[in-house]
């Protein structure tokens, strides 16, 4: 009984002593480890060390370029640059710029929520910036349309390029609003009838737009500021659709057509003038449309060798022969190998290339 009672005390005395020492040798570490978190602290990365606006620079160069939209989240969004360092995230946070290109993508319910907050805050953060929409609607889930519509009209005074897929025309009935700053509209919708064009959907003070994008039910719901726009793009349409937006297009310089062909004969398209055109782009097809088109001042013509048949060479002669045009580009799109060298012997003088459509009825 004593020779324990004398072996734990023994036992305590040297686990005192061990835990002195043990303090003692704590006690060095923090005294060593102080001044090296002090030499850190007086540390400047060198990236740090720029100034804020050549940061922000390589913040932007970071993004797609405007108006092209990165995603709300993930490796590519600018809020990965709020997370590196509480520099970048003040600098970041106070950048407009970074935040004004979104892109919603609206194809699951339980994220809704969450894509609808994200929105809201980039839209705090763009500030006064005028700002580009990519919304893609889902049709499952038209009330969440509805809603994100509502919060994004309250900056339709902002709206520089909207891109709007897969949208409903009750839906793209809500947005007649006056879009001051807008220059480029692509818009496709879905969910069509009869009855939803008896009234015209009009875009009322949209005195900038310039570059549009359309399918073909968009096409015939929208009425547009056509005189002013300069580029155009409509896909599926039938070519006698063309003919009401193409006759008030005066003024346009650029102009891509995906045509489907009409399966009535007998519809007659009349001849339409475009005497600013100086780049065509002809895809589908569409049998005899080519020599409805006069265009003075074409130098670029991409055009599908549906377009052209059955005498391709000399339906693409008449054409040029009636417009008057010079034309320097020609690429014949969904050629024959054997057809090719006629169109290089027959144009000498025009830059001839082949390649493959990029529309497809």
């Amino acid at each position: 009984m004593l020779s324990s009672l004398a072996a734990d005390r023994a036992r305590v005395a040297d686990l005192d002593a061990h835990i002195l020492f043990l303090e003692r040798s704590l006690e060095e570490l923090k005294s060593q480890r102080q001044p090296v978190l002090e030499r850190l602290d007086s540390y400047k990365y060198p990236v740090l060390t720029l100034p804020n606006e050549i940061t922000i620079e390589i913040f932007m160069h970071f993004l797609p370029t405007y108006p092209l939209c990165p995603p709300l989240t993930g490796l590519d969004s600018p809020a990965l640059l709020t997370q590196v360092c509480r520099t970048w995230r003040e600098i970041a946070l106070g950048t407009a710029a970074l935040w004004r290109a979104i892109s919603i993508p609206l194809r699951a319910q339980m994220l809704f929520k969450h894509q609808l907050r994200l929105s809201s805050i980039w839209l705090n953060r763009s500030s006064c910036s005028p700002i580009s929409l990519d919304l893609n609607e889902d049709v499952i889930y038209p009330l969440h349309g509805t809603e994100l519509l509502s919060a994004l009209m309250l900056h339709c005074a902002r709206w520089q390029h909207l891109n709007l897929r897969h949208l409903t025309v009750p839906l793209l009935r809500m947005i007649q609003v006056p879009m001051p700053l807008l220059r480029s509209l692509d818009l496709s919708l879905i969910d069509f009838n009869q009855d939803s064009i008896r009234a015209k959907v009009v875009f009322p003070e949209a005195h900038l737009l310039r570059t549009v994008v359309l399918n073909d039910h968009a096409a015939e719901v929208l009425t547009l500021p056509w005189v002013q726009l300069t580029s155009l793009t409509l896909h599926g349409v039938y070519p006698q659709e063309c003919v009401p937006i193409l006759q008030y297009t005066s003024n346009l310089v650029h102009c891509k057509l995906a045509l489907v062909d009409d399966d009535d004969g007998d519809v007659t398209v009349p001849d339409i003038t475009l005497p600013a055109l100086r780049s065509l782009e002809l895809a589908g097809y569409a049998e005899g449309y080519l020599k409805t088109l006069i265009v003075p001042a074409l130098r670029d013509l991409r055009v599908s060798e549906s377009f052209l048949e059955p005498e391709c060479v000399e339906t693409l002669a008449a054409f040029i022969s009636k417009s008057h045009c010079q034309l320097e580009e020609l690429c014949v799109t969904d050629s024959t190998p054997e057809s090719r060298d006629s169109y290089r012997d027959a144009f000498l003088l025009i830059t001839v290339s082949f390649g493959r459509s990029t529309w497809y009825s």
